[in-house]
């Protein structure tokens, strides 16, 4: 980070010199941190959509070029070649491992599957139809108190368990979550599986019969997983983040995350995809929605097309589409309606020049709902595996900011438009 330029702001006859920081990529960023102590002024950026929070090594994202990379690596080579648990050590350590690494860290986190057995009570202890993501965060938070021996954030060892644990039981607790919700026996973990393997045996298997994972199915849904590993500073990495700057223990904050990450606005975008193909239904009503789309006075959009981040296409949707169409083809769905109005919306979509000019190309959250649409999960799935999927990003950004000697609390300024000083009035005088 170079600090050899700067930026000057006038403020009424005072000029501050605020520095200039060159990234190694990515636009240069303007240091306000002396703004206030010297100017008394605050910025104003609603959403921080101009704001850098912080620095980091981890993930980065040109939404011009369509371009993701993790440490330096592109997603698309990642999705390809490697598989998630690679990815994780990617993210967490920085550097991809050599064989005796990679087959350490996955012996780790597969000795750490299981959960402690009175954790069984604690899920008991919801509704019987609570919501697969209200259970996560509870039952993420409560592991603070079930892992004493690894909530101390000073300690470098017992960050390192914590970040293992997260890792290894999330697809335990996301896979038990949807059990409890519908009505099924909790499903062990098996240490012959592979990490999306034996996530799909815990969701799919029942105790009556063996259950046979098929090799196709989990390498999309460790595809799925890598795809959905980390994406930079977006709100419930920030979210994380932001709880962590107060010394909150990990499970904690990986809580905070799953909590953001439930807002239909940021996990809930491939269910919104999926009831947006339920809405149109049938495959002859696709020319009336794509009329709508195309009217800037009618509401409707169309979800799973397009991205806030990627202007021109997301990087992770060719990986995507390869899986649902080899998702696809081994399940030889052809009678479900929300899957044949997939196919064919995208075939239209792709066509249409009104599209391709607007740059709305479908995106991951299109395919991906499309696969575990195929391979049987419920929508209120959807958010839970997006959990499961990201807790590597957010405990890698997570690690990362407690090493930074920079970091202190969150505490974001506001600008304030409420009344201004005035006398408490007595109830009888109102």
């Amino acid at each position: 980070m170079a600090d050899n330029k700067s930026a000057t702001l006038r403020l009424g006859d005072k000029d501050i010199d605020l520095p200039i920081y060159s990234p190694t990529a990515g636009p240069d960023v303007v240091d306000i941190r002396k703004l206030y102590a010297e100017g008394g002024v605050f910025t104003y950026d609603p959403g921080f959509t101009s704001t850098a929070s912080c620095d980091s090594t981890i993930t980065f994202i040109d939404g011009d070029k369509g371009e993701l990379l993790h440490r330096g690596y592109p997603i698309d080579q990642l999705a390809g070649k490697s598989h998630y648990l690679e990815v994780c050590y990617l993210l967490l350590y920085g550097e991809l491992p050599t064989g005796a690494e990679l087959e350490d860290f996955e012996a780790r986190v597969t000795g750490h599957t299981m959960l402690h057995e009175q954790m069984t009570f604690f899920f008991r202890g919801f509704r019987r139809d609570a919501h697969p993501m209200a259970i996560m965060v509870g039952v993420v938070g409560a592991m603070s108190a079930f892992y004493h021996d690894s909530t101390d954030i000073a300690d470098p060892w017992q960050r390192e368990v914590a970040s293992i644990r997260l890792i290894a039981k999330m697809p335990t607790i996301a896979a038990w979550a949807y059990k409890f919700w519908i009505g099924q026996p909790f499903i062990y973990p098996r240490n012959d599986l592979d990490y999306a393997g034996n996530f799909l045996r815990m969701c799919f298997a029942v105790p009556a019969e063996e259950y046979e994972v098929n090799p196709i199915l989990s390498r999309a849904m460790d595809r799925i997983f890598t795809l959905h590993a980390d994406h930079e500073q977006n709100a419930s990495t920030s979210t994380v983040r932001l709880a962590s700057s107060s010394g909150a223990n990990p499970f904690a904050c990986i809580a905070a995350g799953i909590a953001c990450l439930w807002g239909p606005a940021h996990g809930g975008a491939n269910q919104a995809c999926l009831e947006m193909l339920e809405e149109i239904g049938t495959v002859d009503r696709i020319p009336e929605f794509i009329a709508r789309a195309k009217d800037r006075d009618d509401p409707f959009r169309l979800m799973g097309f397009g991205h806030r981040v990627y202007k021109n296409f997301d990087p992770r949707a060719t990986v995507m589409k390869q899986s649902a169409d080899e998702v696809l083809d081994l399940l030889g769905i052809d009678d479900n309606p929300k899957l044949q109005v997939a196919k064919e919306l995208e075939k239209v979509a792709l066509a249409d020049p009104y599209f391709a000019e607007k740059k709305l190309f479908p995106n991951v959250d299109f395919y991906s709902g499309i696969i575990l649409e195929a391979m049987g999960f419920p929508t209120s799935m959807f958010t839970p595996i997006f959990a499961l999927s990201r807790t590597v990003g957010w405990i890698s950004q997570w690690k990362e900011q407690l090493d930074d000697p920079e970091h202190k609390i969150g505490r974001p300024r506001q600008l304030y438009q409420g009344a201004t000083l005035r006398d408490y009035v007595d109830v009888e005088d109102r």
